[in-house]
C-alpha cells in the first residue's frame, strides 16, 4: 500500500498512481480532442471503480471539446452559480489561503517538493492528485508510510466531499463522471488505508 525509497512499486501502487495522474490531469486543465480520443477507449468491469471508468469512457466519446472547455470554465474558472472552488482550505476553513494551506505548505519540503505554479494554491484538488501519483508511484521517493500519512493529513477530509459536489454540479455532462470516478476511487483508498492501519 505504501511506495518507499528503494523499493520495488507493485502493479497495485502503479494503478493507484495512474488514477491520481488521470484524475489531477482532468482537475488541472479541460482535455483536448486527443485526450477526450483516449478517454473515450476507457472500459470497466463490474467493480464500482470499473462503472465509473466505462460511465467515464462513455461520456469522452460523447464530448465536444468545446463543450468541455466551457464546462471546465464554468466550474472552475467563472463566477455562476455552478461553479466549485476546489481548494482544501475552501472545503475545510470557508475561504482561500486558510489554515490546510499553510499545513500543505509546511508539509511539502519534507517530500521534496517546491512551489512551481504562481497561479493556482498548492491545496487544489489537482495538485493533492498529482502528489499523491508521485507518493504512490514512486516519483516522489518517500520512506513507507508517507503515502498513508499525506492522505490522512491533507486528502481524505475535504476531497470525498469536493468529488461528491462535483458529480452532482448542474452545469456538467462531463464532468459528473469526473466526480463519481473520483468518489469512487477515494472510497476504496479511505477503506484499503483504513485496513492498512
Amino acid at each position: 500500500m505504501n511506495a518507499h525509497l528503494d523499493s520495488t512499486i507493485d502493479e497495485l501502487d502503479q494503478a493507484r498512481a495512474q488514477e491520481y495522474a488521470l484524475l489531477a490531469t482532468l482537475l488541472a486543465r479541460n482535455p483536448d480532442a486527443d485526450v477526450l480520443q483516449r478517454l473515450a477507449l476507457l472500459g470497466g468491469d463490474d467493480s464500482p471503480l470499473g462503472v465509473a471508468h466505462a460511465a467515464l469512457g462513455a461520456a469522452a466519446s460523447r464530448a465536444c471539446a468545446e463543450t468541455v472547455r466551457r464546462e471546465y470554465f464554468d466550474l472552475f474558472a467563472g463566477l455562476g452559480e455552478s461553479g466549485l472552488m476546489p481548494y482544501a482550505s475552501f472545503y475545510l476553513a470557508g475561504s482561500l489561503y486558510g489554515r490546510p494551506l499553510e499545513r500543505l505548505r509546511e508539509a511539502l519540503p519534507s517530500l521534496g517538493i517546491a512551489k512551481v505554479s504562481q497561479s493556482e494554491p498548492e491545496d487544489h484538488a489537482a495538485t493533492i492528485c498529482e502528489i499523491m501519483s508521485g507518493l504512490t508511484g514512486g516519483a516522489i521517493p518517500v520512506p513507507a508510510g508517507t503515502d498513508r500519512d499525506f492522505f490522512k493529513t491533507h486528502v481524505v477530509s475535504w476531497i470525498r466531499v469536493f468529488f461528491v459536489d462535483l458529480e452532482k454540479s448542474n452545469a456538467t455532462a462531463f464532468y459528473a463522471h469526473v466526480g463519481k470516478l473520483g468518489r469512487v476511487f477515494i472510497d476504496i483508498e479511505t477503506e484499503a488505508y483504513a485496513f492498512a492501519n
